[in-house]
């Protein structure tokens, strides 16, 4: 399973990918502008691609980046694996041509062990109603830094903001009830924080499966909140993803989940060949239309057909 690996960006998620890659037992490179403390880095995916050979390319720059970063990619010729970081996008656009052995999207939520204990309890029954919600307090992501100057405080052309951000769960939600019918919502900037970027969403979904489900999405909340409560043919299951517990019929479970063990899953399914459960371009750019819809439902006070 051995296969060298390059990491574009090394920012926060950058860092963590080029970690993980190490422990993993590749050798992996980082292409960077800053001076980093990595070795080996490059300045350019060229270099990179020149003087490394990878298999398996990391894309970890900022999400407004990400078409012209897959764009060099395969105008240089890269015929391996690639993992570019979530959305996909900062808006829906085709992918560009190209010869990518393997072209996934990092909605590491898919490989979380909770996750995982939910699906098998559904055990294929088909949720019915689902009520999830994720949000954080903007100023404490990342210890440190000036949030004020971090992408996701940027507008949303750049690829910030909460909806764009925090859009593990739209992913999720379509892994979980397939093809979405309708949408509405209300969202944008509260006001609460001095940002130019959306920071929170309250959405409603009808799916082609019958599931119905809202979800509130924001850059807001102290403390931290991540769940989702699933209404199946089963009964009812809460999957909390702070505390780590999975509770079905009001029977609660611990579910170990190391904070970094979705993101190894994830590098190791690149790594392994095995990703038909990792989000594909497919599924990255469904995400990226289900945002234009629910931004033109906000938009249009309406419901927005798929």
């Amino acid at each position: 399973m051995y296969v060298r690996s390059v990491v574009i960006g090394y920012g926060s998620i950058g860092q963590r990918h080029t970690r993980l890659l190490d422990e993993l037992g590749t050798s992996a490179a980082v292409v960077s502008r800053r001076a980093i403390d990595h070795r080996p880095a490059f300045k350019t995916i060229a270099e990179a691609l020149v003087a490394h050979q990878p298999g398996l390319v990391v894309v970890a720059t900022e999400t407004g980046t990400h078409h012209a970063t897959l764009t060099a990619l395969a105008e240089l010729g890269f015929h391996g694996k690639v993992l570019v970081e979530k959305p996909l996008f900062a808006h829906a656009c085709p992918l560009p041509a190209n010869a990518f052995s393997d072209l996934r999207v990092a909605y590491n939520l898919r490989c979380h062990p909770l996750v995982g204990a939910l699906r098998a309890r559904l055990d294929g029954s088909r949720p019915r109603l689902i009520q999830a919600a994720v949000g954080q307090y903007l100023p404490d992501w990342r210890a440190g830094r000036d949030w004020r100057q971090g992408y996701s405080a940027q507008p949303n052309a750049q690829g910030g903001g909460a909806l764009r951000d925090l859009s593990h769960e739209l992913d999720l939600l379509l892994w979980l009830c397939g093809p979405w019918r309708r949408v509405a919502a209300l969202g944008g900037r509260s006001g609460l924080l001095p940002i130019a970027s959306d920071d929170h969403w309250s959405i409603l979904m009808a799916f082609e499966s019958g599931a119905e489900v809202s979800l509130q999405l924001d850059y807001l909340s102290r403390p931290g909140r991540r769940f989702l409560a699933v209404e199946y043919d089963g009964g009812s299951a809460i999957a909390d993803f702070m505390a780590d517990t999975l509770s079905v019929n009001g029977t609660v479970e611990r579910i170990d989940a190391p904070r970094d063990e979705s993101y190894r899953r994830q590098l190791h399914a690149m790594l392994s060949g095995e990703t038909g459960h990792l989000c594909d371009e497919s599924g990255g750019l469904d995400v990226m239309h289900l945002i234009a819809a629910i931004e033109r439902a906000t938009h249009e006070m309406t419901w927005i057909g798929a």
